[in-house]
C-alpha cells in the first residue's frame, strides 16, 4: 500500500510541476526533461506514469475537467426544470460559470489550470487542441442545446458565437482580475467572484436574447 501511495504522490508532483510550467511558458516550450528535473524524477519515471507529454497534458485536463463537467451537468439538470425560458436561460448560464469559478479557488490549483488553458488556447498546438476538445466539447454542446431550447427559432451559429464570447470573458476575468480594480479606480473588485458571475450572466443573457429580435425580418417589425 505504501508503494501505491508513493506512486500516486509522484504522479501528483509531476502533474503539479507540469501544469505550472505549461501555465508559465506554454505546451510547446516545455520539455519532458525539464518537467522531470523540477519534479525530482527520471525521464523514464515520467514516461512510466504518463508515456509522453500528450499523456501528461491529458492527465492534467482530466483531473480538473472531470469534476467540473460533472458539476456543470448537475446544475444544468436543475436549471432545465425551470419553466420560464428567461429564468431558465439565466440558470443555465450560471450553471456553466459557477463550477469554473469554484475550480479557480480550489486547493487543486484551479487558478493555475485556468491560466494554462488560456495560454494553450492561444498557443494553438494541434495535440493540445484535441485534448481541449475532448475535455470540453461534449459538455459545451449540451449547454448550447439547452440555450437553444430557451430561444426557439434562433440560429445555432449565433448561440455558438455568444458562447465563445462568454468563454473568453470567463478566461480573462479569472486570469486578470486586477484589471477590473485598476480600470474602475478601485470601485469594483475583480476578485469578487459573485459580482463577476452576475456581470457575465447579465451581459451574456442580454446578447443571447438580442438574437431573437435579429431573427425577425425587417418587414414584420
Amino acid at each position: 500500500m505504501r508503494k501505491s501511495n508513493g506512486q500516486h504522490g509522484t504522479q501528483v508532483t509531476i502533474l503539479d510541476v507540469a501544469e505550472r510550467l505549461f501555465a508559465e511558458r506554454g505546451f510547446g516550450a516545455v520539455s519532458l526533461r525539464e518537467i522531470a528535473r523540477e519534479a525530482g524524477v527520471a525521464v523514464s519515471g515520467l514516461n512510466y506514469h504518463f508515456t509522453d507529454r500528450i499523456g501528461l497534458l491529458s492527465a492534467i485536463y482530466a483531473r480538473h475537467t472531470r469534476p467540473m463537467n460533472m458539476r456543470r451537468r448537475e446544475l444544468l439538470g436543475e436549471a432545465m426544470r425551470i419553466a420560464d425560458p428567461h429564468s431558465r436561460l439565466t440558470a443555465i448560464l450560471r450553471s456553466y460559470l459557477l463550477p469554473a469559478f469554484a475550480s479557480s479557488t480550489d486547493s487543486g490549483g484551479g487558478a493555475q489550470f485556468t491560466r494554462m488553458r488560456a495560454v494553450l488556447s492561444a498557443e494553438g498546438d494541434p495535440a493540445a487542441r484535441n485534448i481541449i476538445a475532448e475535455s470540453f466539447d461534449d459538455t459545451t454542446r449540451e449547454f448550447i442545446d439547452a440555450i437553444a431550447d430557451c430561444l426557439p427559432g434562433v440560429a445555432r451559429e449565433g448561440i455558438v458565437w455568444r458562447s465563445q464570447f462568454l468563454l473568453g470573458g470567463l478566461y480573462y476575468t479569472l486570469i486578470n482580475p486586477e484589471r477590473i480594480n485598476r480600470l474602475s479606480d478601485g470601485r469594483a473588485d475583480g476578485a469578487d467572484h459573485d459580482a463577476a458571475i452576475e456581470a457575465l450572466v447579465s451581459a451574456t443573457h442580454a446578447s443571447l436574447v438580442a438574437l431573437v429580435s435579429e431573427q425577425i425580418p425587417e418587414t414584420t417589425k
